[in-house]
């Protein structure tokens, strides 16, 4: 069987270029009419992208919590980041965990947290004054998170590296 971090980026490559397809195919077909189900499709598109993020990182701790043998995998992963003096990776491993917190149950501890430190992160969180990331952008869901394609691939890069810490120190 392949390893998940292997499966997962080849999963992140697939469902990306999907709904760049079906986003392309709805940008075109709203150049001829303002179809609500094509807005619609744009959203799902964008819904779909945050939907994978948060099953990549929920799955990915599953794997953790099986092959580390413990209840709290991202725990554990953290402290394994920790003591190898990982410490770039350990943040943003923690800044991804607090996102994946923050679109599965919006405002809260894990926000407050992003929004301490939202100029230094790799990504966009709205901040508690903000009411769209682009105004006017039809396929904007509501999410704290902006969840884009890079958002995604970064996730992967980061579960791809913790993986890699993770398998050098306990094989």
């Amino acid at each position: 069987m392949h390893s998940f971090t292997e499966l997962v980026d080849r999963c992140a490559a697939f469902t990306l270029n999907a709904l760049r397809e079906a986003n392309d195919r709805t940008i075109e077909g709203l150049q001829t009419s303002g179809s609500t189900s094509l807005v619609k499709t744009l959203q799902m598109v964008q819904l779909q992208k945050a939907i994978f993020a948060v099953g990549m990182f929920s799955i990915f701790e599953a794997n953790l919590q099986q092959g580390l043998s413990c209840s709290n995998g991202f725990s554990e992963a953290k402290k394994i980041l920790e003591d190898e003096g990982e410490q770039e990776l350990k943040e943003c491993f923690d800044n991804l965990c607090l996102a994946v917190n923050v679109l599965k149950h919006g405002r809260g501890r894990s926000y407050d947290a992003l929004v301490a430190k939202a100029k230094s992160l790799p990504f966009r969180i709205k901040l508690p004054d903000e009411s769209f990331f682009f105004e006017r952008d039809v396929s904007e869901v509501l999410t704290l998170v902006e969840v884009n394609d890079t958002f995604v691939q970064h996730c992967g890069k980061v579960i791809s590296d913790v993986s890699r810490v993770i398998r050098r120190v306990r094989p």
